[in-house]
């Protein structure tokens, strides 16, 4: 198997399904012997953005912090999923630059299917008010104008998705195609 490092960075609204499908990509390289790191934007955000709000600037530096972690497992051989909302293209374009091997997945959700999800409750506490600057409801997303691979969790299956994300890693050459194993059946 190929041991480059690569980035695979997911950007979408929340409750788009960026964190299930970097656990379930995790979960593949892991049984394929990959070093795997995933950067969850929940979880960055309370050990390494720890005080950081919401403006774009501190938007645009968590981001820039993810990269930088990125940039080291990635140099170093790991594959390391970003999952964070990113939703700055000139952020995400940065990041790519910063990290070289890298691929850009745009997990694309309408808002209302977002809504309806609502894992973690912001939508509701979005509309009570409680939250404000909220990233596609008072506050932009810049949708991705070329993301490598686009991934639309409202009509595709997790299997196709994840199919079309391994898929487009094993084209970079960053993964040999014995990775695809059961996903081979669903390229879509």
């Amino acid at each position: 198997m190929a041991n480059v490092g690569f980035t695979i960075w997911f950007t979408g609204l929340s409750g788009a399904g960026k964190s299930t499908l970097a656990e379930a990509i995790e979960q593949r390289l892991r049984q394929q012997g990959r070093n795997v790191e995933i950067l969850d934007g929940d979880e960055v955000r309370t050990h390494l953005s720890k005080g950081l709000g919401f403006s774009r600037e501190d938007r645009d530096t968590n981001i820039k912090r993810i990269a930088f972690v990125c940039k080291l497992l990635t140099r170093n051989g790991a594959a390391c999923i970003s999952a964070a909302i990113a939703p700055y293209r000139e952020a995400r374009e940065w990041a790519r630059q910063e990290i070289g091997n890298f691929l850009e997945v745009y997990v694309k959700c309408p808002l209302e299917v977002c809504r309806q999800r609502d894992v973690k409750g912001l939508y509701k506490l979005v509309d009570e008010g409680k939250i404000k600057n909220f990233t596609g409801v008072d506050d932009p997303y810049e949708e991705p104008e070329h993301p490598d691979v686009v991934v639309e969790t409202d009509q595709e299956t997790l299997q196709e998705s994840v199919a079309k994300i391994l898929n487009a890693l094993v084209e970079r050459g960053y993964l040999t195609s014995d990775v695809l194993g059961e996903y081979e059946s669903a390229r879509v």
